[in-house]
């Protein structure tokens, strides 16, 4: 069915859209820096998803209205905005319900997270560019959080957040995958799946998120974000 990624999209979206409305859920006065942060992430996402499609992976035309801006599906753009948002909604949800404490243990770890790009580069050098791509932008969300004083990487919640995402890659990877509406080209990864989704999907979109969450805190720390929710008080 051509709309069905369409429809796998409007899926995502549509409960964070309809609950935060909700005062228990409420999440309409922070939609200004969940926006910010789906942009700021979305444009080199978008870019690394333009240069690779042909080549990385494939989209099926069975799956897709075969509406195309700049090579990829209207659908895949609309990923990037659907996925991050319900995941943003998901971290604030988290963020009111779920006791944090701080991991000192992650401190001492985290430089070392710091030589992901430097074995990105390595990797993609000998042909797994995919693999690649993944940790360098891994060790970019790792550079931010600590650049952006977010400190995901010290939270409890940020755990249980990465609980979330790994379920929700499970699911919506695993659909894709799947149907298949993405193929993908075995040259460029490890070729290691679960199930049918490639190992490296696990990691590109524990980057993608792991950096709008920071971007997204860092936003709405800011002075107009903080105006804008005043206004909904």
């Amino acid at each position: 069915m051509q709309y069905e990624y369409l429809i796998f999209n409007l899926l995502v979206i549509s409960g964070p859209l309809l609950f935060g409305f909700f005062r228990s859920f409420y999440f309409v006065d922070k939609w200004l820096p969940a926006a910010g942060s789906i942009i700021l992430v979305g444009i080199p996402y978008i870019i690394w998803d333009a240069l690779v499609t042909g080549r990385h992976w494939t989209f099926n035309a069975s799956y897709v209205t075969g509406t195309y801006i700049s090579g990829l599906p209207v659908e895949e753009w609309l990923f990037f905005i659907t996925v991050p948002f319900a995941c943003l909604f998901s971290w604030e949800m988290i963020t009111l319900y779920a006791r944090d404490r701080t991991f000192e243990g992650m401190r001492r770890l985290r430089p070392y997270l710091y030589l992901l790009p430097a074995a990105g580069v390595l990797i993609f050098s000998r042909g797994l560019e995919y693999t690649g791509l993944v940790l360098i932008f891994i060790g970019i969300a790792v550079f931010a959080d600590q650049f952006l004083r977010t400190d995901l990487l010290l939270s409890r919640r940020f755990y249980i957040y990465l609980g979330l995402i790994v379920f929700f890659t499970l699911v919506f990877n695993g659909y894709l995958t799947a149907r298949p509406v993405v193929l993908y080209g075995e040259t460029y990864q490890l070729g290691w799946r679960i199930i049918t989704i490639p190992v490296e999907d696990f990691g590109y979109g524990i980057a993608l998120l792991f950096l709008n969450t920071s971007i997204f805190i860092k936003l709405r720390q800011s002075r107009f974000a903080r105006l804008v929710m005043l206004t909904h008080i």
